[in-house]
């Protein structure tokens, strides 16, 4: 019998059944086309990445795939598929081939801890919103601290600062509203965050309807636009690391460290951290599914 084989991984956690899950197929070469999409829906998970080896200088070639459509870039999948690809490899420093070029990744690992790695994101682009009011309708939030603002790094994000981090766990989003901001943005992949915090320590949450993720309990890819976001309007200082929590309103409680650096008074890196641990596995029966694709 044709085997697919994938893992599963628990990202942004040091800790099993916590953090963002993950499936990566790690030979994805004989998986066909037709059914990338369909194995991520089967799955059901966030995102679900497909490696294959690398043809444009990195050291392996990712796919991503949300239940709904194929991404980009995407953080924890990226995080974990750096850390399977690591292991495969027997090295600590990887990179990885995305849909908006190569990602480095560095892995340390501590006894008795997860390995953590840190990934130098895309910088994104930066386009505030003119008209936030329907957002803030859609969320059943009043205003945002800060004018809220789309970053895109590979995954477009709008970010909306309420003032207390119970406020933002209290947040309880029209998903249909927010759908239709997103079409209205023009964007089929967006993600819409609220966060609260001060100084060092942050708390988010990201909702993407639209992407067939309702809610996302731990998101690498806006953790380093938030950084930016508060470095830019004198919240943290530039090239200091923050701490985020995400996901404790899923039962999945998961850790995210971000840092944005200047380099000759621009941005000039992007950098996000993490654990992420294999829990576990899978695989397909690929000669009865080639059959069902015909």
């Amino acid at each position: 019998m044709e085997r697919w084989d994938y893992r599963i991984l628990d990202v942004f956690t040091n800790r099993p059944l916590a953090g963002n899950q993950l499936a990566v197929f790690e030979d994805a070469g004989d998986v066909p086309e037709v059914l990338l999409q369909a194995l991520a829906l089967e799955i059901g998970y966030s995102e679900t990445v497909f490696l294959y080896p690398p043809d444009a200088g990195g050291d392996g070639r990712m796919r991503i795939f949300t239940p709904a459509k194929e991404v980009p870039f995407a953080g924890h999948p990226t995080l974990g598929a750096a850390i399977v690809l690591s292991e495969r490899l027997a090295r600590d420093d990887v990179v990885l081939e995305t849909g908006r070029g190569l990602v480095p990744v560095t892995i340390t690992r501590a006894s008795g801890l997860a390995p953590r790695g840190t990934m130098q994101q895309p910088i994104p682009s930066v386009v505030p919103l003119s008209a936030p009011n329907p957002l803030f309708s859609a969320l059943g939030v009043e205003r945002s601290v800060l004018p809220v603002t789309l970053y895109d790094n590979g995954l477009p994000h709008v970010y909306v600062m309420l003032e207390r981090p119970e406020d933002v766990a209290a947040v309880k989003p029209n998903g249909n509203a927010l759908t239709d901001i997103a079409r209205h943005l023009g964007l089929p992949v967006v993600g819409f965050n609220v966060f609260s915090g001060a100084d060092l320590e942050w708390k988010t949450r990201m909702f993407a309807p639209a992407d067939g993720v309702f809610e996302d309990s731990a998101t690498g890819s806006a953790a380093g636009p938030l950084a930016l976001h508060l470095a830019r309007h004198g919240l943290i200082p530039w090239d200091t690391e923050i701490r985020i929590a995400q996901g404790a309103e899923m039962g999945r409680p998961s850790e995210l460290f971000a840092r944005a650096s200047l380099i000759d008074n621009q941005v000039g890196r992007i950098e996000v951290s993490g654990h992420a641990l294999a829990i576990g596995g899978g695989w397909f029966d690929g000669e009865l599914l080639r059959r069902a694709a015909v």
